[in-house]
């Protein structure tokens, strides 16, 4: 297999002069996913504040889920996304969500490869309502967890997006994400897992210094030989 190498910073911004922040969000707001998750974070939020009846208890809800939102990120990435397809009882399992992350592998700047699939959505928004509904003790404390959840799942949503846009990083901290996501894309599969932020990565020493590991073969592939088709890939997804 040829090996693509990682877009320069140099190369992103030649691509991207013209692409402003806004510019980038118009075409954000252009795809299915990006506009039910915003709907939806919207709604909850709405909904919370009518709810009302504020509490401590409610900022301690979203400070948890934002403790370990890296972490969850990370074992989403590395478990799910990431799963290979195997034989179950002679029956093969291979979900629509790590198929579709094997060919956003193959074709990163694919940006309607970048968005949750609207099947996954649906199913997403289902758990994570579980999640909080029954992981919480009051109402409110569902409403502000789900609240909190789709707020999250809106920025994950964003950042990456804006990853594999043409925009060019303008903030340190911006650009250290961007870059590590570029590493998992082109250097190496196996590390450099963190989408929104690095903190996961570095706890569990999966974002080592680029010269430290090997570029390799399978980071387009994921290692599966899989045949597919990008058709109906340009569409909005």
């Amino acid at each position: 297999m040829t090996t693509v190498a990682a877009p320069t910073q140099e190369a992103a911004a030649a691509a991207g002069k013209r692409l402003t922040l806004g510019r980038a969000l118009a075409v954000f707001a252009r795809y299915g996913s990006p506009r039910l998750i915003f709907a939806a974070a919207v709604a909850s939020v709405i909904a919370r504040i009518a709810i009302g009846h504020w509490t401590l208890g409610d900022l301690f809800v979203a400070l948890g889920i934002l403790a370990v939102e890296p972490f969850v990120e990370w074992v989403l990435h590395v478990f799910l996304l990431h799963f290979r397809p195997r034989r179950v009882l002679g029956l093969r399992v291979d979900p629509i969500f790590a198929k579709r992350h094997r060919m956003h592998h193959r074709d990163p700047r694919n940006i309607p490869l970048v968005f949750v699939p609207l099947p996954v959505l649906a199913g997403l928004f289902a758990v994570l309502f579980l999640i909080a509904w029954f992981a919480f003790p009051t109402r409110e404390a569902t409403m502000t967890a789900f609240a909190t959840f789709m707020t999250f799942l809106f920025g994950y949503e964003w950042s990456h997006y804006l990853i594999h846009s043409p925009y060019v990083p303008r903030t340190p901290v911006f650009r250290a994400v961007w870059r590590a996501h570029i590493l998992h894309h082109y250097k190496n599969e196996k590390y450099w897992f963190g989408v929104t932020n690095p903190i996961a990565d570095y706890v569990l020493f999966t974002h080592p210094a680029k010269d430290s590991v090997e570029t390799s073969p399978t980071a387009r592939t994921l290692g599966v030989d899989d045949e597919f088709t990008l058709i109906g890939a340009s569409s909005a997804a």
